[in-house]
């Protein structure tokens, strides 16, 4: 499966435009959309930019791994809503998380209520609970019972 136009805006929506390099919050280097890795595989540095036609760029380069990352992982059926939900929850958390995680073992029992509400438990950075994360979980939880 990809990320449908829906699913792509969701993911610059929470993550927002930035065309210099900023500390993510607890210390990584982020760019663009959110991208903390460059198509060539080096990672964001402090004090780059990027215009917007480069940040689309490796938005569209970073799904190709979050996408790749959902396809392998999950075994359960998939509608698009809940696809575009867990590509952007490891979007923003990254293919180790979602691997470990409760939410992907209760989606591949095929417990799909059970997988929505392990949404709402990843809302912290630096272990501190987070506003905008807390925000983005519930959309995501949202998206995915839809």
């Amino acid at each position: 499966m990809k990320t449908s136009n829906d699913g792509v805006e969701l993911i610059k929506g929470f993550e927002g435009l930035r065309l210099s390099a900023y500390d993510d919050g607890v210390g990584v280097w982020t760019i663009g959309f959110g991208t903390i890795k460059y198509p060539n595989g080096v990672r964001v540095k402090r004090g780059e930019k990027c215009t917007k036609v480069q940040a689309e760029q490796y938005l569209r380069n970073d799904l190709i791994t979050f996408e790749n990352a959902v396809n392998q992982l999950v075994k359960a059926p998939l509608n698009q809503n809940q696809f575009d939900a867990l590509v952007s929850f490891t979007y923003n958390l990254g293919e180790t998380n979602l691997r470990s995680s409760t939410l992907l073992k209760k989606l591949n029992a095929k417990d799909y209520k059970g997988a929505a509400a392990e949404f709402l438990k990843w809302n912290k950075a630096g272990g501190k609970v987070m506003s905008g994360l807390v925000k983005r979980r519930e959309t995501e939880m949202e998206l995915f019972l839809k």
